[in-house]
């Protein structure tokens, strides 16, 4: 029985990894395409419906944490997703004005680069117990440069979205009302800048000693195993 469950628990993340993978795909080969024929203006209504898709699927992996099919802990899964659930739906989709600034394409491509690696790296392992050297150096390397660049087009859009936010008053909750509760979504995403900022100041720290550790450290086992320390952290 056990060793059944363990075959459709892999089964399972192989198609779930290797269909997300093909949705970022998508958003990155429409993407990059808009980006040079139509310029970054046209970049969201290219990949709006593979981007819906593949990050509001990545969801899923929440609850694989929850019941235990993957390692990955609920501590660090729920706010990477929550955050980017919350700028795809929240800030992209909840508000039309900002869906032609350039940042849009910087965070589609930052995204999409970081996702297709992981994606095929986990589908790879768990399709034949292993992943490419490569692959797995592409995995604990390149988010040094995507997660500053992800995380900054994040939080420009975030507020670049705040004058919309507080003109519209879109999902604020007025008092009176029978629930005697009311919400400010313009405040809401003010707390959530609070949370990004000290994120962003912390990762530029780590990266400035990433790149110290490189000079000093000869050996490329010691470097590789400091920036696998760096995503496990913030991963």
């Amino acid at each position: 029985m056990a060793g059944i469950l363990t075959g459709l628990r892999r089964v399972y993340l192989i198609i779930y990894n290797w269909i997300v993978f093909f949705g970022w795909f998508q958003v990155f080969y429409l993407g990059v395409k808009t980006l040079i024929e139509s310029g970054h203006e046209q970049v969201y209504d290219a990949v709006e419906k593979p981007l819906l898709f593949a990050q509001t699927a990545a969801f899923l992996e929440i609850l694989h944490s929850l019941v235990g099919l993957v390692r990955s802990p609920i501590s660090a899964t729920l706010p990477q997703i929550s955050s980017r659930l919350y700028v795809t739906w929240g800030i992209l989709w909840s508000f039309p004005e900002v869906r032609t600034h350039i940042l849009v394409s910087s965070l589609a491509i930052s995204w999409c680069i970081t996702e297709i690696i992981r994606y095929s790296f986990f589908g790879t392992k768990e399709a034949f117990g292993s992943a490419p050297s490569r692959l797995l150096w592409l995995r604990y390397s390149t988010f040094l440069l995507l997660y500053p660049t992800g995380i900054t087009s994040e939080v420009g859009l975030i507020y670049n979205a705040l004058p919309y936010m507080k003109e519209s008053e879109k999902y604020a909750v007025r008092m009176p009302n029978r629930w005697n509760f009311s919400f400010n979504y313009y405040y809401a995403a003010l707390v959530c800048l609070a949370i990004y900022v000290p994120g962003k100041n912390l990762i530029i720290l780590l990266l400035k000693a990433s790149a110290f550790m490189a000079r000093i450290c000869r050996s490329v086992s010691l470097f590789v195993e400091f920036t696998t320390f760096l995503y496990k952290f913030f991963y």
